[in-house]
């Protein structure tokens, strides 16, 4: 079972999100399959966006689709005392629950990385009730996203289509359909709370331009699909808010990676099995006109390097990290490297902002950066060749 991972904490630290908290449902969870479909309750919300569908269309339309992603994962079992003998470690079987979509006829299905890492078998259910062995294409812990293919007939798969999650704004109504607890392709609705999240995905890295809702996420629903009003996936639902650390469900306040994000890694998975993400080999924090103001610096917006990642193309470049640090308000301060203005011809505001545009190339592009450095009050500008970003170890 995956274990809780928590990531960028939202509102001043005090909400942490937890990537894999979606992910688990033990052995003897009781599964309960609809029989003739999923009775929607007769007053469904209203959604009075262009072109809407109900949600009974919606789930009729896709629910077919959506699919069961159930995992077996061979695990160390602790040493133990049994009326005082000790017992060498062994193994156990877990297993696990999590949500996927169809995305093609030839069998291909998203789901999160935390639903199937380092997973011994993996078996995928249809609405049919039909359960068939999926392997994995791909798998990108950066983005959470991994890939499974499954041999069936292209009449039994039905693929969800893609919406635009450039498009989508806050208060948009969406639904949810997964397997909450273990409950088959169950369905439910909110609105979009809040758009530009940042969630930390597996492997550490931070993943942009989440999605927020209120729809309900429970254990089970990782890498379902998060609709729009159209019945277009806009999202794969991957996180729940959680206070102080502590699982929680239905805490109302829920993450989808944006469906955009994951069609780039799709088709890098489909066409390698593999993401190369793009490396700057820079790490900042955002400034603001508070600091500007506090420590004379050069721009009230931008990022201040901090430390550069030894061998990248920054590094290469030229571009230097912090040479003092200073604690104030019992808050440390690290001073004196680079800040970077602009990069690409668009102005940097935020760390969030860097690794948007940093995202948009390749590994071996070059991204001009302008930055100040010191106390100089002229601006720089130099050329960086983007590396590529370490691979994951995989399981």
């Amino acid at each position: 079972m995956a274990a809780a991972l928590l990531v960028a904490a939202l509102g001043g630290g005090v909400v942490a999100v937890a990537v894999a908290s979606l992910a688990g449902v033990g052995e003897h969870t009781t599964t309960v399959r609809e029989v003739g479909g999923f009775a929607l309750p007769s007053n469904d919300v209203d959604l009075q966006q262009s072109g809407a569908l109900s949600l009974r269309d919606i789930y009729t339309a896709d629910a077919p689709g959506v699919v069961q992603v159930t995992t077996t994962t061979t695990v160390e079992s602790p040493r133990s005392n049994w009326f005082g003998n000790s017992f060498v470690p062994g193994t156990e079987v877990e297993r696990s629950l999590g949500s996927g979509f169809v995305i093609d006829k030839a069998g291909h299905i998203v789901t999160n990385y935390h639903v199937v890492a380092g997973a011994r078998s993996i078996r995928v259910s249809f609405s049919n009730s039909e359960s068939m062995k999926a392997r994995i294409v791909g798998k990108d812990p950066s983005t959470d996203v991994a890939l499974l293919k499954v041999e069936a007939s292209s009449r039994a798969l039905q693929p969800l289509e893609f919406g635009n999650s450039e498009t989508v704004q806050v208060g948009d109504q969406v639904a949810a359909i997964g397997n909450p607890l273990g409950y088959d392709r169950s369905i439910s609705a909110g609105i979009v709370s809040a758009l530009q999240r940042s969630l930390r995905s597996p492997d550490g890295s931070p993943i942009d331009r989440v999605i927020q809702t209120d729809a309900l996420l429970n254990h089970g629903n990782s890498g379902g699909p998060l609709l729009n009003a159209q019945g277009q996936v806009i999202g794969v639902s991957s996180a729940v808010a959680n206070w102080g650390g502590g699982v929680q469900e239905n805490t109302g306040v829920g993450f989808a990676i944006p469906i955009n994000t994951v069609r780039d890694v799709v088709g890098q998975l489909r066409a390698h099995g593999r993401v190369d993400h793009p490396l700057l080999g820079v790490l900042g924090r955002t400034v603001t006109p508070a600091m500007k103001k506090q420590f004379g610096l050069p721009a009230q917006r931008g990022v201040l390097v901090a430390r550069i990642v030894p061998g990248s193309g920054a590094e290469n470049a030229g571009l230097r990290g912090r040479t003092s640090e200073v604690v104030v308000a019992g808050e440390s301060y690290q001073l004196g490297g680079d800040l970077i203005v602009k990069a690409g011809g668009q102005d940097i505001v935020s760390t969030e902002r860097l690794r948007e545009l940093v995202s948009e190339h390749q590994p071996g592009d070059t991204l001009s950066v302008e930055f100040y450095r010191g106390d100089e009050r002229e601006r720089r500008s130099v050329d960086v060749k983007l590396g590529r970003q370490p691979p994951t170890p995989q399981e």
